[in-house]
């Protein structure tokens, strides 16, 4: 990281426009940079990589990642442990389930009086044990501690998670630097948002649906974190909401890429130069689906608003200042328990005047 780091510092300002592979729909870029002995005396390579980033999560929120440094045997160290836990019985799965006191673990929307989202997820905290706020009381500054909940079967899911979890972290924060200097920032202008980070890997199944027509494996939603790095199979099945109108487009899995979208702080921080884009995952009838999406997430006492450097008196500040450990720890709560308050999301925060 050093390394990459200080070629980083010192690409120019001069960064040339070129076209960017699609790959269905979605750009797909190639970040064989990073693994380069030539990367401190090859700063036009990093503007190149700088300005492909730019111009994906200015046209489209996503794009999708290869030659990305992730060891694959990590991943499939995971993916298989996965599948073994899903594979078991609801009453062994269950015995890790989350709650509303520590929402960490195994929960599913299968089979519930209003099915919304065919799948079964399960949540790991990178940092474990981490502190969040205690209630999404506005005055209550109470924190609590919460900790993974680790089943007994399969045992080596514990294992195979920490070695993933430490490799695709490494791969976020290459990709908030590339987007910290795409929108014209230092490289490490947004690290130490993340120094005692909240992010978490949700492993999600999602079984074959004899009601497709009825049922989508998630439905339509943006993501409230920084960044999402997600894994997925070959099965495919998600689709995002092209920006320039509105059409759903599929994207087709590419062997071992990943797949990456800016959030809901991005675009705060940003001041609506990127925006979080949304997505959704569709039911399918004959095939189950696995995915592994890695949500990088600030420190619970970030306040999350637009930059300083990004406002001007022509583009003034468009949202006001939210804490974002309240706003993570309400989200996540909900899932188990119907609070006495809404979801708060980021167009609730737009400053009166500005189009939500």
């Amino acid at each position: 990281m050093g390394e990459v780091d200080e070629a980083f510092i010192q690409a120019v300002e001069h960064r040339p426009k070129l076209a960017i592979t699609e790959a269905e729909g979605i750009p797909l870029i190639n970040l064989s940079i990073f693994n380069s002995h030539d990367l401190p005396s090859n700063p036009s390579s990093i503007e190149t990589l700088v300005e492909e980033v730019r111009d994906a999560c200015k046209n489209w929120g996503f794009f999708q990642v290869i030659n990305h440094g992730v060891p694959l045997e990590k991943r499939e160290k995971l993916e298989m442990a996965s599948r073994k836990f899903f594979a078991q019985s609801t009453e062994e799965k269950m015995k890790v389930r989350g709650d509303e006191v520590n929402p960490l673990g195994y929960y599913d929307s299968l089979f519930t009086e209003n099915v919304r989202d065919w799948k079964e997820v399960f949540d790991l905290m990178v940092k474990n044990p981490i502190v969040i706020p205690a209630s999404h009381e506005a005055n209550d500054n109470g924190l609590k501690e919460v900790v993974n909940r680790w089943p007994e079967d399969p045992f080596e899911l514990r294992e195979a998670f920490e070695g993933y979890a430490e490799e695709i972290e490494k791969l976020a924060h290459k990709l908030l630097e590339l987007i910290s200097l795409s929108l014209g920032l230092k490289a490490n202008r947004l690290s130490g948002f993340f120094n005692d980070h909240t992010s978490f890997t949700r492993l999600n199944h999602y079984p074959s649906c004899p009601i497709p027509h009825l049922a989508l494996g998630a439905s339509g939603h943006k993501d409230g974190g920084a960044l999402t790095v997600l894994a997925q199979d070959n099965v495919g099945g998600l689709q995002v909401k092209r920006k320039t109108d509105g059409e759903w487009i599929c994207i087709k899995p590419t062997p071992h890429a990943y797949i990456v979208n800016v959030g809901d702080i991005i675009q705060v921080w940003s001041n609506d130069r990127y925006e979080s884009v949304e997505h959704r995952v569709m039911a399918n009838s004959e095939k189950e689906r696995f995915s592994m999406p890695f949500f990088f997430n600030p420190d619970h006492n970030v306040m999350v608003e637009p930059l300083e450097e990004l406002i001007t008196e022509q583009d003034p500040a468009k949202y006001q200042a939210y804490n974002w450990g309240k706003f993570f720890a309400t989200k996540m709560r909900s899932n188990f328990k119907k609070l006495d308050v809404d979801n708060i999301q980021i167009h609730h925060l737009k400053i009166k005047g500005e189009p939500s």
